[in-house]
């Protein structure tokens, strides 16, 4: 379903039921992250949350696409996550991906009251870092040996309230303490 055009880009959301966009979404995943992911993963996430999956189409052909979800974190936050986001290279430095990054952040907000947004990207992936940190994310912790190629990586955190900025120890805590 068409969001939004911007730019004569139609920004949509994910139909589970058209394989044709499946299809796409997998040969763009496929032949530009560096990451061999199942098509299982991104399946089950398309599936389970289809409502934060975005394609960016030009006369129909998806040049771009995020997928994401959100779930409990250890009971006491709620924490969205940008589990993929692809570009076709020559749709890129366009804005596009910062408007599918906007969009997924807009909602998880508005939908799920989300207290953090998570995501990793590898070390060496100086145009994803840009992006991310340009939208306020946070560096927080590198991961030796993250991905199968054996790249690092670094996990990113937006922290969106108060409970984002507060260790979880410390949450779980204050939840317990009688109110005066």
């Amino acid at each position: 379903m068409l969001l939004t055009t911007i730019d004569g880009l139609s920004y949509n959301t994910f139909d589970v039921q058209d394989q044709d966009e499946f299809k796409q979404i997998s040969r763009l995943i496929s032949g530009h992250l560096s990451e061999p992911y199942s098509i299982y993963v991104y399946w089950f996430f398309l599936n389970t949350w289809p409502q934060y999956c975005y394609t960016v189409k030009v006369d129909g052909l998806i040049i771009g696409v995020i997928i994401s979800k959100v779930e409990p974190h250890r009971n006491v936050r709620v924490r969205g996550y940008i589990g993929m986001l692809v570009i076709d290279p020559q749709y890129r430095n366009r804005g596009i991906a910062s408007h599918l990054v906007h969009l997924t952040i807009k909602n998880m907000v508005q939908w799920e009251n989300v207290d953090e947004i998570m995501l990793e990207t590898e070390v060496i992936n100086k145009g994803a870092l840009r992006l991310y940190e340009s939208l306020g994310f946070l560096r927080t912790k590198r991961l030796y040996r993250y991905y199968l190629n054996t790249h690092d990586a670094y996990r990113l955190i937006l922290p969106l309230t108060a409970k984002a900025t507060t260790r979880i120890a410390f949450l779980e805590q204050l939840e317990k303490l009688p109110l005066v």
